[in-house]
């Protein structure tokens, strides 16, 4: 009886697949091709006037880091390369704590509440992915800006003498990221937090833990799946970001979004252009790993 059942259970198996297979495909074309594409350009040698041409190089990966002077041919490393990197490592970084900081209360306050005060808060908290990434970021800049709402009731109680220059600046980059991007982080955060079982609470209490305590041996323990799911969710469209960067960046505080761009618009590089984002899809593909190793190996310990 188990041997037909194994048969079937094959057969099953072998007929899913193949009705599969056509969309397989189709993915596979879609998304492997024209990274395949972008992978081969990276190994070209830029043209003169953008495009490739044809024959080997390693110039492209080598620019990441170094630059060639132009009068003497000598390599130098590629400050301003680098410094667009720094930037946006760091801004995804602080975007992330940011987000976790001010979503953690969030989802911990929806998850306690009704259920029907529940599903309302959470409503409102997915009323901004109604809203395309642009519009919310001009929104953003029309609060932030010289003579926008911020300033305008700092003004009016007196607190500045000045508008604050915000705009144009890693601050409001930071702003207006962590304003794009916290959903992301209270939508996770709250599925795990509204599974938790309150009583352990009440456990720790009755065994003389403090807050704190209960808070870093009891919460965030249990709660580490969302917070991490919650981080990857910021962090990766943070680091690819380019909506948020060019506009309240005002084009000067460019991310690596911005660089590759740049490279294939008006720098006609698109070797440097395709290796920038073969190393910025080898980053995001790290701390995808990254997310899945640690969620192996909370299974692991039960």
């Amino acid at each position: 009886m188990s041997s037909n059942e194994d048969r079937a259970r094959a057969a099953n198996t072998r007929t899913a697949w193949a009705l599969s297979t056509p969309a397989l495909a189709l993915l596979a074309l879609a998304a492997i091709g024209p990274l395949l594409i972008v992978l081969v350009y990276s190994f070209l040698t830029p043209g003169a006037h953008g495009n490739v041409e044809w024959a080997f190089s390693l110039e492209g990966w080598t620019g990441i880091v170094a630059t060639k002077d132009i009068f003497d041919d000598t390599w130098g490393l590629a400050d301003a390369n680098i410094s667009i990197f720094w930037r946006s490592v760091k801004l995804s970084l602080l975007t992330t704590v940011i987000t976790f900081a001010v979503g953690f209360p969030t989802a911990w306050f929806i998850a306690t509440r009704p259920p029907k005060a529940r599903a309302m808060w959470l409503f409102l908290i997915t009323i901004p992915f109604w809203t395309n990434v642009l519009i919310r970021t001009f929104a953003i800049n029309q609060v932030i800006r010289n003579e926008g709402i911020l300033n305008a009731i700092l003004l009016k109680f007196g607190l500045i003498d000045a508008p604050l220059q915000i705009t144009y600046t890693n601050t409001a980059v930071l702003i207006g990221m962590v304003y794009v991007y916290l959903p992301l982080m209270v939508l996770p955060l709250f599925a795990v937090i509204d599974r938790f079982d309150m009583r352990l609470l009440e456990a720790g209490y009755d065994l003389y833990a403090s807050r704190m305590q209960i808070l870093r041996r009891v919460i965030l323990p249990i709660t580490k799946p969302g917070i991490i799911a919650g981080s990857i969710l910021v962090f990766v469209p943070c680091l690819g970001a380019y909506v948020t960067p060019r506009i309240l960046g005002g084009g000067k505080l460019m991310m690596i979004g911005n660089f590759i761009e740049l490279q294939f618009g008006q720098g006609r590089n698109w070797p440097l252009g395709a290796a920038l984002s073969m190393t910025l899809l080898v980053v995001v593909t790290i701390a995808l790993l990254f997310y899945v190793r640690t969620l192996n190996g909370d299974r692991k310990d039960g």
